[in-house]
């Protein structure tokens, strides 16, 4: 089972193995209290992309089109492997993210790409 929760939300035995889905550390959290057991930094969108959305929601049908894309990309298709291969091996895989808006952001489409694959 995978789930997606916000970085900054305390950790929680119920969050099972903990994978960081963003390219940059999210700012104020120590390693200690992320307590992420992969950060995965590959499976996030590119910089030029996260740029270009800069969290505009007008823009989200095109982050969303282009994130997609992204995905197709052999490193980001690796780490993906590398993400259904935790989803195997853990009863729960919780991605963390720092964004404040999950429903326009990476996690969301991450999300609903591993349960359609």
């Amino acid at each position: 089972m995978f789930q997606a929760k916000r970085v900054y939300e305390p950790a929680a035995p119920e969050d099972g193995y903990r994978v960081l889905i963003d390219r940059l550390w999210p700012r104020g959290v120590s390693k200690d209290a992320a307590a992420v057991d992969l950060w995965l930094k590959e499976i996030a969108p590119s910089t030029e992309l996260r740029k270009w959305f800069g969290h505009d929601t007008a823009r989200w049908e095109g982050f969303a089109d282009r994130y997609r894309e992204e995905l197709k990309d052999p490193d980001r298709a690796a780490a993906f492997e590398a993400l259904r291969a935790a989803g195997r091996d853990h009863a729960v895989v919780t991605l963390l993210f720092a964004t404040k808006e999950f429903e326009q952001s990476h996690a969301v489409l991450l999300l609903a790409a591993l349960e359609s694959r």
